[in-house]
């Protein structure tokens, strides 16, 4: 995975490629795979290389994948995802605003989804099937320093990113999601 570490907001056109049901399958599908061409990427989700080719397209626009020029062989494009910081931060645009909402409904259910499938083979999973650290804890912090505990998260997170040919034949991939919200009924 190629990797574009600066920070970068999301701007209408980013959110929008994001917010793709479409594009997300086709994301996820490069992480599993690491390299694909929209061939490869169209069998494996059952579409047609058409619309995977689009939206391959749309999201190297937009800096989320790229070309792996090296594979390349006549016509045939290969594809990999871009490991990209994008921040999805507040914004005035009502536009941005309602696409940002959209993506994060989109992903919540994507997760909720996924866990349920992680629930389901669980008990076949050996003991990657009792790997799951959970924590649920609170803390009381300004807006900056909710701010600088999200980026010292991040650079934990970034600690163990890292490609194909450096992770260990025993590793797995891991999914982490990190939820921070205001109690909602704390006034002040």
């Amino acid at each position: 995975m190629a990797d574009s570490s600066d920070p970068r907001v999301a701007d209408l056109g980013t959110a929008k490629a994001l917010a793709n049901p479409v594009r997300q399958r086709i994301l996820r599908e490069l992480d599993l795979v690491t390299e694909a061409t929209s061939t490869t990427l169209a069998e494996r989700l059952g579409m047609t290389t058409g619309a995977t080719s689009y939206n391959l397209r749309v999201l190297a626009k937009y800096g989320l994948v790229e070309e792996v020029s090296e594979l390349a062989r006549g016509r045939e494009r290969w594809w990999r995802k871009v490991r990209v910081d994008i921040r999805l931060g507040p914004t005035r645009d009502e536009q941005v605003k309602a696409t940002v909402d959209q993506l994060n409904q989109l992903w919540l259910s994507q997760d909720i989804e996924l866990f349920t499938r992680f629930r389901q083979q669980q008990a076949r999973m050996g003991e990657w099937g009792d790997a799951m650290p959970y924590s649920r804890g609170s803390i009381q912090v300004t807006t900056a320093e909710l701010a600088a505990f999200f980026e010292e998260y991040l650079t934990l997170l970034r600690k163990y990113q890292r490609d194909s040919a450096d992770t260990p034949a025993d590793a797995r991939t891991v999914h982490t999601r990190f939820l921070a919200f205001p109690e909602p009924e704390e006034t002040g």
